[in-house]
């Protein structure tokens, strides 16, 4: 989308972010970095680098339209406290399922950390009731007061990443030094 606009724009990233609370917060030594599916692999893999943790892909396979998924974990999630990583969740229904899934292949707790939460419908409530322990959202989309409200919801703030980023613009310096 940047080459249809004649002005300055960049495509900002939450994995720094990310990164640093799961560092600050989670026992990650012990983590693992799971995609929930196979589109979202590059994402992962890169936040896995920065964390220094393994990766694993949950598969997701439908034999007919209609039925429900089957989930399919690549990799050995037996004991690890598992984070999914993902660009957005809107209905939930996939991040559910996936956490699911790993917790049945014996991971420890399941987090999921996702840039853009737009939570709609009964998204708060499935999330509320799901066996995730955790879902990290940034505040790219302002959160409703559901999700301000819901136990296992955490909202961590954008703000000063856009205000570097837009001050780096500004002064016509490195954004991407930002994602080192």
């Amino acid at each position: 989308i940047q080459g249809f606009f004649d002005i300055p724009t960049d495509n900002l990233f939450g994995a720094p972010l990310m990164a640093r609370d799961i560092k600050d917060r989670l026992e990650w030594k012990n983590a693992m970095v799971v995609s929930p599916d196979v589109g979202g692999v590059v994402r992962a893999r890169a936040l896995a680098k920065r964390i220094d943790a393994p990766l694993a892909i949950v598969d997701k396979r439908r034999d007919r339209p209609g039925e429900s998924e089957v989930m399919n974990i690549i990799g050995s999630v037996e004991g690890r406290s598992c984070i999914l990583l993902d660009d957005i969740v809107d209905s939930g229904g996939t991040l559910v399922n996936a956490a699911e899934a790993l917790l049945e292949q014996g991971a420890r707790e399941v987090y999921a950390y996702i840039t853009h939460g737009v939570l709609s419908g009964g998204a708060v409530a499935r999330i509320a009731s799901s066996k995730l322990k955790e879902l990290v959202i940034t505040d790219s989309i302002m959160p409703t007061e559901a999700v301000k409200v819901a136990r296992n919801i955490r909202v961590i703030s954008i703000a000063q990443l856009m205000g570097e980023a837009i001050e780096r613009t500004a002064s016509e310096t490195s954004v991407s030094s930002l994602f080192d």
